[in-house]
Order: C-alpha cells, then sequence, then structure tokens
C-alpha cells in the first residue's frame, strides 16, 4: 500500500510542476489560444456580464453582432457558467486546468487499476506513469472533462457493467455532464457504451439494466444541460442559423488518405493525445510481440499463450485505425451526397468518434508496456525508457514552451487591456454608443476590453446576419478564394478577412506588416452601425474607403500595435 501510495505521491508533484508556471507567471503564461481566448473564454465572460445566463431565448446580447440572440452561447448548467461568475477569467482558467489534469489522472488511475490491468502482480508504476502521461497531454482547456473526464466515466460504467458499481459511480454519472460536451464528445461516448451493453444482452441473454439506466440518466442529463438546443431543433430556433450554409468536406481521396495517416499519428487538437513516437511504437512493438507470440506457440507450444490482455491490443489498435479513417472519410467530397440529402447530416460531425482516441492510446499503451515488461529479458528496463520518454515528450509540449516557441503573446499581452483602454478612451464616447471590427486580430480582444464587436467567432448565429456582415468583406473574399470558401461554406469566423492577411490573426507589431490594398465596405459597415476600425497593421489605401486615420496607440507592454480610423 505504501508504495502505491509513493508512485501516487511522485505523480501528484509532476503534474502540479506542470502547472506550476500558470500559477508563478500569472497573466504573462502562454497559453492557447485557438478555441479558447479567441472564442470560449469570451462567450461565458460576455454571457455573465451582460447578465444573460439564465435569459429566455431570443433575448439578445448586445455587445456581440448587434444582438446576439442568447440561444447562440454556453449552456448555463455548467461548472464554466458557475466559475466565470465567482472569479475573474484568467483565475477561471486556471481552475479548470487544475481540475481537467487531477481528474483525468485519478480516472485513468482507477480504469487501469481495476479494470485493465487487474492481476495481482500488476506493476503499479507503469498504472501510475500511464495515468501521468495521459493527464499531461494538451487537451482541449474549455471542454473540461470532455476528453480528460472520459477514463472516470468509463470506470463507472465498467463497475455497472460488472454489477459491482456503488454510489460513487452514480455520482461521477451524475456530475459529468455538467462540465463536459455531449456534442463534441459524450455523444459518442454513450453510444459506444449503447452499443456495448446492446451486445452483452444479446451474447448472455440477459439485460443488465444497471448499465442501461446509466446510459439513460447520463444521456438525460446531457439534454437537461442543453435544453436550449433540444427546443431549438424540436420547436424551432426562432432565426435561421448560419449553420445551414455548411458545406463542409469536399476533400479528393488522397487528401482523405493524407489526412487519416496525420490523424492516426498526431490525432486532433481538441483531444491531442501526444503519443507520437514513444506510445506509438511501443503499441506497435506490443502488436508485433503478440503475433510473433501466436507464430511461435506452433512449434514450440511451451511458450506461454497470449493472456486476455494482450489479445486486446491488436482489436484496440484496430478501433483506433477505424475511427482515425472515419473522420477522414466523412470529410471525403464523396459524402456530400449523404450530407446534402439532410440538414442534421450537414450540420453536425458524426465523425467525431476519433476523438476519443486519446484514451485509447493510452490503455493500449499500459498494456503494451506490460506486455513488454513480462515478455522480454529486459523487458522492466525497456518499458521503464519508453514511459520516461512518453512523460518527456508530454512535457516537451507543455503550453508555456509551445506558445513561447511559436511566438504567441502571453494572457495579458494577448488581451492588452491598458493598451485598449487608452483606445476607448480617446474615442470618448459609451461603447454602447458605436460599433467596432477588428482587423489583424481576434475580435475577441476587442469584446474582452468592453468593446461592441460586429465581428466575433460564433459556433451559431444568424444566416442573415452573415448574409449582412458579407457585404463588408465581400470585395477582400472575391480576391482569395480560400477566404471566399472559408467564409461561405463554415462562417463561424465572421471576420473582416483581408487578402494580404490571410487566415492569421496574429499581426502584433514585431511583425512590421501592412495592408496594401483594402477593399472595405464602408457603407455597410456604416449600415450596420460600424463606426471604428480597430486595426493591428496599417491600412495604406484607407482613404480610398472612407477611412479615416485617427490614431497610432502602442505601449512597451503590448504586442500590439492598434490604429484606428473612424468611417467617414
Amino acid at each position: 500500500m505504501l508504495r502505491e501510495r509513493t508512485w501516487v505521491i511522485i505523480s501528484v508533484c509532476l503534474i502540479l510542476a506542470y502547472l506550476l508556471p500558470l500559477v508563478i507567471l500569472g497573466e504573462d503564461a502562454h497559453v492557447r489560444i485557438h478555441d479558447n481566448l479567441d472564442s470560449n473564454l469570451i462567450w461565458y465572460k460576455t454571457m455573465v456580464e451582460n447578465g444573460v445566463i439564465f435569459a429566455s431565448n431570443d433575448t439578445e446580447i448586445p455587445t456581440i453582432m448587434n444582438g446576439l440572440p442568447r440561444e447562440s452561447l454556453s449552456a448555463e448548467l455548467s461548472l464554466f457558467t458557475l466559475l466565470f461568475s465567482l472569479f475573474d477569467s484568467f483565475t477561471v482558467f486556471v481552475i479548470n486546468l487544475f481540475l481537467m489534469r487531477f481528474v483525468a489522472f485519478f480516472g485513468m488511475y482507477l480504469l487501469l487499476k481495476k479494470h485493465i490491468l487487474t492481476h495481482k502482480n500488476a506493476s503499479l508504476w507503469i498504472i501510475a506513469g500511464t495515468a501521468l502521461v495521459f493527464s499531461l497531454t494538451t487537451f482541449w482547456p474549455f471542454g473540461g472533462l470532455s476528453f480528460a473526464g472520459i477514463p472516470l466515466v468509463l470506470y463507472a460504467f465498467l463497475n455497472l457493467r460488472n454489477r459491482t458499481s456503488t454510489w460513487k459511480d452514480w455520482l461521477i454519472i451524475g456530475l459529468v455532464p455538467f462540465y463536459s460536451s455531449f456534442i463534441v464528445s459524450f455523444i459518442f461516448f454513450l453510444a459506444i457504451m449503447g452499443l456495448v451493453w446492446l451486445v452483452d444482452a444479446i451474447r448472455t441473454k440477459r439485460i443488465n439494466w444497471l448499465m442501461f439506466t446509466g446510459v439513460v440518466v447520463m444521456t438525460a442529463l446531457y439534454l437537461m444541460k442543453q435544453y436550449r438546443l433540444v427546443i431549438g431543433m424540436l420547436f424551432d430556433q426562432g432565426f435561421t442559423t448560419h449553420r445551414a450554409e455548411f458545406s463542409r468536406g469536399h476533400r479528393d481521396f488522397e487528401t482523405v488518405i493524407n489526412f487519416f495517416g496525420d490523424n492516426l499519428l498526431h490525432s486532433h487538437s481538441h483531444s491531442e493525445s501526444l503519443h507520437y513516437p514513444f506510445a506509438f511504437y511501443t503499441a506497435v512493438f506490443a502488436l508485433l510481440l503478440t503475433l510473433s507470440v501466436k507464430l511461435v506457440r506452433k512449434w514450440r507450444p511451451s511458450i506461454t499463450p497470449l493472456n486476455t490482455r494482450e489479445k486486446a491490443i491488436p482489436w484496440l489498435l484496430l478501433s483506433i485505425v477505424i475511427f482515425s479513417f472515419w473522420i477522414s472519410i466523412w470529410n471525403w467530397e464523396g459524402m456530400r451526397v449523404l450530407k446534402n440529402a439532410s440538414d442534421l447530416i450537414n450540420e453536425f460531425n458524426f465523425g467525431r468518434f476519433h476523438l476519443l482516441n486519446i484514451v485509447t492510446w493510452y490503455v493500449v499503451f499500459a498494456l503494451a508496456l506490460t506486455m513488454i515488461q513480462k515478455r522480454l529479458k529486459f523487458g522492466t528496463t525497456l518499458a521503464v525508457l519508453l514511459l520516461i520518454g512518453q512523460i518527456g515528450g508530454v512535457f516537451s509540449q507543455h503550453h508555456e514552451l509551445k506558445y513561447r516557441d511559436i511566438d504567441y503573446p502571453s494572457y495579458a499581452e494577448f488581451y492588452s487591456e491598458d493598451l485598449f483602454d487608452e483606445v476607448q478612451s480617446y474615442i470618448g464616447e459609451d461603447p454602447a454608443d458605436y460599433r467596432v471590427v477588428s482587423v489583424g486580430m481576434h475580435p475577441a480582444i476587442a469584446q474582452y476590453n468592453g468593446f461592441y464587436t460586429l465581428d466575433l467567432y460564433v459556433t451559431m448565429y444568424p444566416l442573415d446576419y452573415k448574409h449582412q456582415f458579407k457585404e463588408i468583406i465581400e470585395g477582400e473574399l472575391q480576391k482569395n478564394e480560400r477566404l471566399e470558401g472559408y467564409f461561405n461554406t463554415w462562417g463561424g469566423r465572421a471576420y473582416v478577412f483581408a487578402d494580404e492577411l490571410g487566415k492569421n490573426y496574429l499581426f502584433t507589431k514585431d511583425k512590421n506588416k501592412t495592408i496594401e490594398d483594402f477593399d472595405f465596405g464602408t457603407e455597410a459597415f456604416k449600415d450596420m452601425g460600424g463606426e471604428y476600425v480597430l486595426s493591428a497593421v496599417e491600412i495604406k489605401n484607407a482613404e480610398e474607403n472612407n477611412l479615416q486615420l485617427e490614431k497610432v496607440f502602442e505601449n512597451e507592454d503590448s504586442v500590439w500595435e492598434i490604429y484606428l480610423y473612424k468611417a467617414e
């Protein structure tokens, strides 16, 4: 028991060391921007600050897009909403990462110990080490327990399946829905649990009512949490969403195959498993070892046969391959026939089963390390080296190292509150009396700093607004086929795109970038209430667009140089 506690303590200390830069650096820490600072954080912050948490679906949020319907933003029955109501945004971000890491560790630890490596001689260092590396992968921050919590929920469901459950398992099933996403991950997880339940019922000719109830209860809780979306789907949302024009998935077959290989090796940014190269080659080696044992036993029956855990390795790897291929083929142009036949199939990504691969990779990693340790003469040494390599791999992708290396601004630099306070003070009007757009930087920055923005990254907003906003950027879209397709077939980012900038929204002052020929729909902008353009780059032909340069703002603490233009 002492030894188990020792491994757990070592793992906890390493997790704390991983998280320590957030505490030491505070807002000077470098963190993920994509699907994080540019969107999710802003949605919760804005929702709380506008006092619309429990507002009706058709309540308009004035600071976003001239009155974004409340229904478009996140559910109120979420731990994130509570945290944003109690703490400032960065504190919420840090609390969230601490919770995610520790739930991920203990969830994987319990899953491996009770249901995967159950034999009495199982090495606790493999269990603790695998749980550690899983907990340090680069989870999508605002996914909460969408991926970090899956091992814990799987642990609870396997207890229900084995009829060994306690009240703790029901507590897990009851709480996780309020700190995770149904649409991104758990709808797929619960579908798999339902399939396992069905296969068990057919195979044993007995119905496991405990497991069935678990699937039903968890699904019901998610639907209750997402009641706004459910009501909208059943009784009309009150507006046609921009998702009606989704036309994603036009990849040719060669691109599909390349995407499949990339997904298999490197996974997706929302559930980036960081399994390559160490965990990947460990799994491949274990697969070859299982095949070797099968072959050698034909001539040497004395070789210890494969046990149940070792036999599971090829099947688990096959599931990873299938899920990776499924998301790849989902984006194949040939699937457009199916997507064009149904709005639901077109608007909802049914290919996201692959996001669950992050858990499977680490279950396979634990099984592979155990097999190597037991089967090879110097197996323990090799397994230790592979585990250390994997730990080193995840630490090398620490957000502070990763985002510093690619020259991302820190949290404080990204939002640059003092600089934008200067801009707002210079304008000297109530922000509610004018509207702004941003060029060369994410509009979430202006929104964070109290401006009323016509532009933003939102996952659901009125289609009419998309068409109206497009008039502002029509000239630039016509210059750039890639940007035009990006906006027309998706449109989640209602941004003021510029052909000369492309899909880059981080033009900090060190880039020394300018726009030589900007085609801005100034009249359309003014018709929408637009008055000021906040540009991270100088617009050389601003006067041709009836944009008057008011002032350039800069300070030594900010990474931005803001050119303030007024529409004339």
